[in-house]
């Protein structure tokens, strides 16, 4: 009886949820977003690549703690004067050029643009379910994670199967 009940509900569920402009039939997966290596002119962000630590830091918030102390060296006033007035009029490459020279010489820049995925193995038959998935698991994603509506195109058998599940009588099996 729970199963009946199970899919009386699910039932009611996929044929009041939003669908998100999607053509039946449709599910829910995860979208996320993740940098990757671009081309200078296409970049969203720019990072230093630190060859010795193996390590990706975003360019500006580095140069702020360079600025603020927030580092393992110390510098002279002379130097974090050179470095703010390098930041605020000259470009990345002198900046990059000041911290090879202060800080790792072992470091380059990597231009990076945001690019969206679908999360790999999420499937889900409500929008509702793959929120919940979210919340449950948002350690696994970054903060922009979000439910995502996919149509099942040119599947015969998923699109059977949810419409069983949307227009079946399920309330013969519980008298």
């Amino acid at each position: 009886m729970d199963d009946i009940q199970f899919l009386i509900d699910l039932q009611q569920e996929l044929k009041t949820q939003v669908h998100d402009c999607q053509a039946a039939p449709r599910y829910w997966a995860l979208m996320d977003y993740k940098w990757t290596p671009t081309e200078e002119g296409y970049h969203d962000k720019v990072s230093l690549f630190f060859i010795n630590d193996c390590e990706a830091k975003d360019f500006e918030e580095y140069v702020d703690d360079l600025l603020k102390n927030n580092s393992d060296k110390e510098f002279t006033e002379e130097q974090t004067a050179e470095l703010e007035e390098l930041q605020e009029f000259e470009s990345v490459d002198d900046v990059l050029k000041w911290i090879k020279e202060n800080v790792d010489n072992d470091c380059y820049l990597v231009h990076e643009k945001e690019e969206s995925f679908i999360v790999p193995n999420t499937m889900f038959l409500t929008k509702e379910e793959a929120k919940n998935h979210i919340k449950m698991n948002q350690h696994h994603y970054t903060s922009k994670v979000h439910t995502y509506a996919m149509t099942a195109w040119r599947a015969p058998k998923v699109e059977r199967l949810l419409k069983i599940l949307e227009t079946f009588d399920w309330n013969k099996f519980t008298a």
